[in-house]
């Protein structure tokens, strides 16, 4: 009989260091939240053995970049790995047991799955928080080299990245000490968070509260000094008619962030929410 495949505690995550935080479990952990029944053994186990096939081809002297293109080609190619181009809001594509099953992601997700199957093969493989599309980095001889796992596994020139990167910075390009800074490998608690931020977009567009309370609450779990998370999260009690969270969580983002743009209309929620009762327990 197997051991139990035990996920982390929400309540521990924000003592573990940045990169302490277990990538996988942690991301099976938020998937867990939607998907109560799932089995986190069977998609650790699935890495595991995605692994053992790969790793007879990357025996011998061949290098890291030939490495991970072999990689690439049996995750993207023989698995059958992609971007969700069609659906490309679905919040399937953001939790990792659906990305697994289904073999489709976003960015964010698929760069999880393409860095769990890399390093468990022995390469440093690390994700980019980059602007508007995550991506993979990996570190070579004479730099860096950076590529898109929504686009399986593609690498990405210098060029292409400062180009990608403009929009988000006023419509100018980065030079190559930003696009350096830019290129910074991200944390597993970036990684996280930017994944439940991914979640907490999708369901604050369909008015989902119940869900857009439960992503910001994870988010607070992870990483608790990000004010605007008790802010999303004091907004959806306040819709949810948890009066008594909503007044506490506004307080708090107010007093964390008393100059915030939105100072005026939060505060003038806090008192409308100061003012009604409480619906629910």
């Amino acid at each position: 009989m197997r051991n139990a495949y035990a996920l982390p505690d929400w309540n521990t995550l924000a003592a573990y260091g940045d990169d302490e935080l277990p990538l996988l479990d942690t991301a099976l952990l938020i998937a867990r939240d939607e998907y109560p029944q799932l089995d986190p053994r069977a998609y650790a186990d699935a890495l595991h053995d995605y692994a053992n096939a790969l790793r007879p081809t990357l025996a011998g002297d061949i290098d890291l970049p030939a490495k991970l293109t072999a990689i690439n080609r049996y995750l993207f190619d023989e698995l059958g790995f992609a971007g969700n181009n069609t659906q490309y809001d679905d919040p399937r594509n953001s939790y990792l047991n659906e990305v697994l099953d289904r073999k489709l992601g976003i960015p964010i997700s698929l760069a999880v799955v393409q860095i769990e199957l890399t390093r468990r093969l022995g390469l440093p493989l690390d994700g980019v928080s980059f602007p508007g599309h995550f991506l993979v980095r990996l570190p070579v001889d004479d730099g860096i080299l950076v590529m898109d796992p929504f686009n399986k596994g593609r690498p990405v020139s210098a060029e292409e990245l400062k180009e990608r990167a403009s929009p988000h910075l006023g419509g100018h390009a980065p030079d190559d000490t930003q696009l350096l800074e830019i290129l910074a490998p991200a944390t597993h608690r970036v990684i996280l968070a930017r994944m439940l931020r991914n979640l907490k977009g999708l369901y604050l567009e369909r008015n989902d509260w119940e869900r857009v309370a439960r992503t910001a609450d994870r988010l607070i779990k992870i990483a608790p000094d990000a004010p605007e998370s008790w802010r999303d999260r004091g907004l959806a009690y306040r819709e949810l008619g948890y009066v008594k969270g909503a007044r506490e969580d506004l307080a708090h983002y107010l007093q964390a962030l008393p100059n915030a743009e939105d100072e005026e209309a939060m505060r003038a929620v806090l008192i409308e929410v100061s003012g009604t009762r409480s619906r629910l327990n």
